[in-house]
């Protein structure tokens, strides 16, 4: 099987995919040759598509990703300092949320820009389960109460330092502070001995809520779900995770309820220089 295929007509024999692929599994013999796979190609390819994405003629096409798949990139669309540094100051965690459901097609959405996420060897270890029915999400919002008076009951003085009496208290008092009224929440899940697992997944968690507030959409992290996911085996199993996975985050994602006007100031980097 040729891994790897060059139109001999567009290659400029610039060897730019040769130095930028990470595991140099791409080779030329001379700086006349065309680029070719090494013999160890498909034992230590990442798959990342750097040779593709780095060819600035579009020559090189590989056995799983052909050059029409991949989007050009737009310089007209590239945001310079200002926007990025605005971007990611008003990153907010939504605690507030209409009611609306978000459109399948909104959600899909945040998934395949999550996918995107950088990851160890190009490993893409994530797994993904969102729950589509607010009430569903309600429901699992309530085992998460179930699993925590157990913990008050069993461990009193770790469960109060977690603060799960005040939370279990407001969920008494009809306020729900585990999704925060978010119509949806997405879990992300992979196997349990992953080596980067938790890494990764954080990553594209963070891919996720930096992206939502384009298509008009709020998130958080939902710390309470995922502790209670892996330690409460009822919402595991209705999650229906593999026994040999684990979860490695959840965000909840809704509309917002309310816009930020202002950037607040965080505190000043704490760093030494070496």
């Amino acid at each position: 099987m040729e891994f790897l295929t060059i139109d001999q007509e567009k290659c400029n024999k610039d060897g730019l995919c040769v130095m930028a692929c990470p595991t140099k599994v791409i080779q030329m013999e001379t700086s006349k040759s065309m680029p070719e796979p090494t013999e160890d190609f498909k034992e230590y390819c990442l798959e990342c598509g750097h040779c593709a994405a780095v060819c600035p003629t579009g020559a090189l096409s590989l056995d799983w990703l052909k050059n029409e798949q991949c989007p050009p990139y737009r310089r007209e669309l590239a945001v310079a300092e200002p926007q990025v540094e605005q971007l990611l100051r008003s990153r907010r965690s939504i605690r507030n949320y209409n009611s609306k459901p978000v459109e399948r097609e909104k959600l899909a959405k945040l998934l395949e820009i999550a996918c995107c996420a950088p990851s160890a060897k190009n490993n893409q270890p994530w797994n993904w389960i969102v729950v589509g029915d607010p009430a569903e999400t309600r429901r699992m919002a309530g085992m998460v109460i179930e699993w925590m008076r157990t913990c008050i009951e069993q461990n009193p003085e770790q469960a109060e330092l977690r603060g799960f009496p005040r939370v279990v208290a407001t969920w008494d008092a009809g306020e729900e502070r585990i999704c925060r009224g978010a119509p949806h929440i997405i879990v992300v899940h992979g196997e349990k001995d992953s080596g980067f697992g938790a890494e990764d997944c954080a990553t594209a968690l963070s891919y996720i809520e930096l992206f939502a507030p384009a298509i008009g959409l709020g998130t958080c992290w939902g710390g309470y779900f995922t502790s209670a996911v892996n330690f409460y085996p009822p919402l595991f199993g209705a999650l229906g995770l593999h026994a040999h996975h684990k979860a490695f985050g959840a965000v909840m994602v809704g509309y917002p309820k309310f816009k930020y006007q202002r950037l607040p100031v965080r505190r000043s980097p704490r760093v030494r220089y070496l």
